[in-house]
């Protein structure tokens, strides 16, 4: 039987959810109802589109944070192709955020519930030969305001405040998933643990929420950045996460309108 989620209202404050993104999430998990139906796809159509995506991924998500390598440029990163010398940094990104997939992957697989461990990881794994001396580590000072959420909380509560983060995530399953997916960024962004990779960190929070609950990853595109930073900044000085919450669906709907488009192809 399928999950029904309360859609009608705003779980987190009870205000009523704007239709739009209701008929959307509606129109999300019927897509993905329809995909669950026709599973198991043929294994090598499943591993091309893991190889897509991946790629797809790692691309947007880097150049939402500035990073300026080319599509074709992350896909020869991402192959091992040389490209003479020393990795620069914006190739060390892309093998590390795909290694941060990998890992996300694992998690989902395992079924395991999302600890700070899980999350100290991430950023260990993203910050591989980049900044070892921060890798996993949580910050140790204050940081001002930047970008869209407000100044972060003094650092002597970040420890406090993750373990809140896991606690709180454990009694929200009666959130739909994509508004959870939502939530949890935020919740996480406005935390900012560590001094670096925080957004993207929270992307793949959300991806890896939605992924345990069946659904596939949302590619936030480099494109929609300023839709992004307006959808964040909305989360995070007013709690509304609804316009962020559409960013995912959305985005997700665009995966499984892939997945869907192999059906019956025999690609």
């Amino acid at each position: 039987m399928a999950t029904v989620y309360n859609l009608a209202r705003h779980d987190r404050n009870g205000e009523f959810m704007n239709p739009s993104l209701q008929s959307l999430l509606q129109a999300v998990d019927a897509d993905k109802a329809r995909l669950d139906t026709a599973q198991p796809l043929p294994l090598h159509t499943l591993e091309a589109l893991r190889k897509q995506f991946t790629l797809e991924w790692t691309y947007h998500s880097n150049a939402l944070e500035g990073n300026t390598l080319t599509l074709s440029e992350t896909k020869d990163a991402l192959e091992g192709a040389a490209a003479g010398g020393e990795p620069s940094r914006e190739r060390l990104e892309a093998v590390n955020h795909r290694d941060a997939i990998l890992y996300v992957e694992d998690i989902v697989a395992g079924n395991e519930s999302l600890s700070v461990q899980h999350i100290q990881q991430i950023h260990r794994l993203l910050l591989k030969g980049i900044d070892e001396t921060q890798a996993g580590r949580y910050r140790e000072r204050n940081v001002p305001a930047a970008g869209a959420c407000p100044a972060p909380i003094d650092c002597s509560q970040v420890p406090a405040q993750m373990a809140a983060l896991i606690e709180w995530r454990a009694q929200a399953e009666k959130m739909h998933p994509l508004a959870r997916a939502a939530e949890l960024h935020t919740r996480f962004l406005k935390i900012h643990p560590f001094m670096g990779a925080n957004r993207t960190i929270g992307r793949l929070l959300s991806n890896l929420d939605a992924m345990k609950a069946g659904y596939p990853p949302a590619i936030i595109r480099s494109e929609d950045r300023v839709t992004y930073d307006h959808a964040l900044e909305g989360a995070c000085t007013t709690g509304d996460v609804s316009a962020l919450t559409l960013l995912i669906a959305e985005a997700t709907q665009r995966t499984l309108t892939t997945y869907l488009g192999c059906l019956g192809s025999g690609d």
